[in-house]
């Protein structure tokens, strides 16, 4: 089967026959086969087999038909190099076991040895770049939302301690704020190396913050990050996770390729705010997977609609798949904007060509 390489030519900008899609989530628990594979192994003891792991990455890719694969991971896999114990609860998320409270706390974060402490994750990488016939994403949590999970201990609504000490220790929060930054990097060059495709920096979180707090306690470190990896040539993707859209302003001249889109913004909308300069990805609501299949192409038709009037435009969700989603819908949605799009693009090109007789 030849390459399907849609997904890297739309993050580049590029006109493509149809829009291509992936999901946040799309190997899930959605999906009856992974829930069975669930009953026997934890999801870190399936990233620590990097086999199963890869072929958890692959599982959607063959049953939904989808453009583009995420590599099968947390976001907390890379903060154990850096010396913190932690485990993923079921239905409640990352809980760690010391939670950061002082200087000194964060002074003995080490920094990431990737090949050393998690050469698992990097054999799964170079397994899916040799089966793999669509691109491999690979992914890390932005320095925000990690943190928020290093300082709150577990999953949180309000961040009270992540914000006090972002306001309080101005010094110490900046301190963290590089030692996460330098893990990302690391973890994405030797993502890169072993065969990754393109590169999403998700910061799931980042949306509890105000404007103003974002561009002075966090926006650095993003900038930083993708200042440090602008020499891949891979697309790189920054998601600001859900309620973001007041933030987007403030990434003007990141070097970013793809922004990510959450539902509460348009994508017309979503561009206009970004001022131009990069592909956007989005933005379905995931819970609208919920009901009949004429809702769900109705959301996006308009969703795709608004995303073919600029180059540039990959379709996904505003957030993660969630539990109750249907394989079946989902899979219906992947053909719906398959064929939706490509009839629009042919469409339009037809238009233009008359305009042009």
């Amino acid at each position: 089967m030849s390459y399907n390489d849609r997904f890297i030519r739309a993050c580049r900008g590029e006109r493509t026959d149809r829009v291509p899609v992936w999901y946040m989530r799309q190997a899930g628990r959605y999906d009856p086969e992974y829930r069975k594979i669930k009953e026997k192994y934890s999801l870190l003891d399936i990233c620590r087999n990097p086999e199963l792991a890869a072929e958890v990455t692959m599982m959607p890719v063959r049953k939904l038909g989808v453009d583009a694969a995420i590599l099968y991971s947390d976001i907390m896999n890379p903060v154990m190099s850096l010396g913190v114990k932690f485990d993923i609860v079921p239905n409640v998320g990352p809980v760690v076991e010391e939670p950061i409270r002082t200087k000194r706390d964060i002074e003995r974060l080490r920094p990431i040895d990737v090949e050393g402490d998690l050469p698992h994750i990097l054999e799964t990488i170079r397994i899916l770049d040799r089966e793999l016939d669509v691109p491999l994403i690979t992914f890390a949590g932005a320095p925000f939302t990690i943190a928020s999970y290093l300082i709150e201990g577990r999953p949180s609504r309000r961040y009270l301690r992540t914000k006090s000490l972002m306001y309080g220790e101005p010094e110490l929060w900046q301190l963290l704020m590089d030692k996460l930054g330098d893990m990302v990097v690391t973890y994405a060059r030797a993502h890169v190396a072993a065969g990754g495709k393109a590169f999403q920096l998700f910061d799931s979180w980042v949306g509890a913050l105000s404007p103003r707090d974002f561009e002075r306690c966090v926006l650095p470190v993003i900038r930083r990050i993708f200042d440090e990896l602008a020499d891949l040539d891979i697309p790189k993707i920054y998601f600001p996770g859900v309620s973001s859209g007041e933030l987007l302003p403030s990434l003007k001249g990141i070097k970013a390729d793809v922004i990510g889109l959450d539902w509460r913004v348009p994508i017309r909308e979503g561009r206009r705010r970004l001022g131009g300069g990069y592909a956007v990805q989005g933005n379905l609501d995931p819970a609208v997977l919920t009901g009949p299949m004429a809702v769900i192409e109705e959301q996006a038709a308009d969703i795709i609609d608004q995303g073919l009037e600029q180059p540039g435009f990959v379709f996904n969700l505003g957030h993660g798949l969630f539990p109750e989603a249907s394989l079946d819908k989902i899979a219906a949605l992947t053909k719906f904007i398959h064929r939706y799009s490509a009839r629009q693009l042919q469409n339009g090109a037809a238009a233009k060509e008359a305009e042009r007789a």
